[in-house]
């Protein structure tokens, strides 16, 4: 019987294994992949501590301080993926696609979201070559170039916001006939005379050569452009990796698991959530590793006062 399963191997899940270790929780951390979405990213600048790491970089700084702390309290399982999460009386069973199965008092899920991927020709071929999903991780590798982001939501132009700092130009492209951000927010960011935004555009092809050179899209007429860029961000939404337990806890319209920000409680007892995968509002690495933290603090003491 373990004290807590920790679902997920990314920043939210690192962080919650070395906490659960150091608590002396019987723990176990199950993950396919270290190191969340950052992985895709070659240049990570908001890392805390440390001005410029890749991608692959923090997948492995997570391994290996999670891997210091295994011991008789914190097994690792990878790779492997949770497929199924099973109430029981006051426990759960966490089975994995393997045909493992682990018994639990306490469910941490830090199983994190994956992009929403853009499906035209040119789009998986110039993926991490100009194509990014991640404006906070590599705005500043695009300065002095035009850049195109795809998506009128406020996730859309907060990337346009931040790409205004480095890019000479920033062309934002909506499918819809308005904008889906919050006014302010578009206000704001199409005040800069960098700035250019469209709706009823529909993206038809990504072309370059051996990194992106120009987006092709359609627009309500029928006429198709096709535009120079050096980058393009694309932030048309992301699907929470929380197919496995959604007859267990409540999730929003969006798929997120819907937690208590004080203490990351989901709607089932038991049960925690955090990152990515939650319906917190900002999706970022440190956010997600404090998060995490908060969960398994409040998992301790809720294992301390119910099990011990």
């Amino acid at each position: 019987m373990y004290d807590v399963v920790i679902i997920g191997g990314g920043p939210a899940g690192a962080a919650a294994a070395v906490y659960a270790a150091r608590k002396r929780l019987k723990s176990v951390l199950v993950t396919d992949e270290w190191g969340g979405q950052s992985t895709v990213s070659p240049d990570v600048q908001n890392w805390i501590g440390t001005p410029h790491i890749s991608g692959p970089g923090i997948a492995e700084q997570l391994k290996k301080h999670v891997a210091a702390y295994a011991n008789e309290v914190l097994d690792i399982v990878e790779p492997d993926r949770v497929v199924a999460v099973e109430a029981r009386e006051e426990s759960f069973v966490v089975k994995t696609e393997k045909g493992q199965a682990f018994k639990t008092r306490t469910v941490l899920v830090t199983s994190g979201s994956r992009r929403r991927k853009l499906k035209v020709p040119g789009a998986e071929e110039f993926d991490n070559k100009g194509i990014s999903y991640c404006a906070s991780c590599d705005a500043p590798l695009f300065g002095d170039k035009d850049v195109a982001v795809i998506g009128g939501g406020n996730a859309g132009f907060e990337s346009a916001q931040q790409l205004l700092e480095y890019a000479t130009s920033v062309t934002l492209l909506e499918r819809g006939e308005a904008f889906k951000a919050d006014e302010l927010t578009i206000e704001k960011v199409l005040k800069s005379e960098k700035m250019k935004a469209l709706t009823g555009v529909e993206v038809k092809e990504i072309k370059g050569s051996a990194f992106v050179e120009s987006v092709v899209y359609a627009t309500s007429d029928g006429q198709e452009h096709e535009q120079k860029v050096g980058g393009v961000f694309v932030e048309i939404g992301s699907l929470p990796n929380s197919e496995f337990i959604k007859d267990l806890v409540e999730r929003n319209e969006m798929g997120e698991i819907k937690a208590n920000p004080y203490t990351q409680r989901t709607s089932r007892e038991g049960i925690w959530a955090a990152g990515d995968v939650s319906d917190v509002r900002y999706k970022q690495n440190n956010i997600s590793m404090g998060d995490a933290v908060k969960a398994l603090e409040d998992i301790y003491l809720y294992v301390q006062k119910h099990h011990r």
